[in-house]
């Protein structure tokens, strides 16, 4: 028989399964592949190799941040912060997919600056009530902005596409 984990357990066993749907989705729409190395890329890129520790670093921060703000939030906060969440995600997905699996850079360009704002939202929205989870959230601010500006400097360099 399956036992359901407690209340108190659920948000943690949500949080683990998003994080391995969206880092696992995510991953499998990046191709590293003949078209991606071929790209001209500005020499402040950094190495491929790191991109997997920082997006590690990223959900290891970025749960920890949804977590303390899940418990913190009253319930239409919980409802906001989730909708936040949720639409992130999809970004975050959409994102490689347009970028790797697509071959357009030019609509990744467009659509990082909706993933950049739905972190800038992550990031405002439990200020009131758990500003741990603001802080939390701001590594992975940082990493999309630099991602944004490598996919608009890949841009310029390589298009039109």
């Amino acid at each position: 028989m399956i036992q359901l984990a407690p209340a108190s357990k659920k948000p943690l066993l949500i949080t683990i399964l998003l994080v391995l749907a969206v880092g696992g989705i995510g991953g499998a729409a990046t191709e590293i592949g003949p078209w991606y190395l071929q790209l001209a890329k500005p020499s402040w890129q950094p190495p491929d190799w790191a991109f997997g520790p920082v997006w590690t670093l990223i959900y290891i921060t970025t749960s920890m941040a949804g977590l303390r703000a899940w418990r913190s939030a009253d319930p239409q906060e919980k409802t906001y912060f989730l909708a936040a969440v949720l639409m992130n995600c999809v970004l975050n997905i959409l994102w490689s997919v347009l970028f790797f699996k697509l071959h357009r850079p030019d609509l990744a360009l467009m659509e990082v600056g909706a993933l950049w704002l739905s972190v800038v939202l992550l990031t405002a929205l439990p200020w009131a009530y758990s500003r741990i989870s603001t802080w939390l959230m701001l590594p992975h601010l940082v990493w999309v902005s630099v991602a944004a500006w490598l996919n608009l400097t890949i841009v310029k360099l390589n298009g039109p596409f």
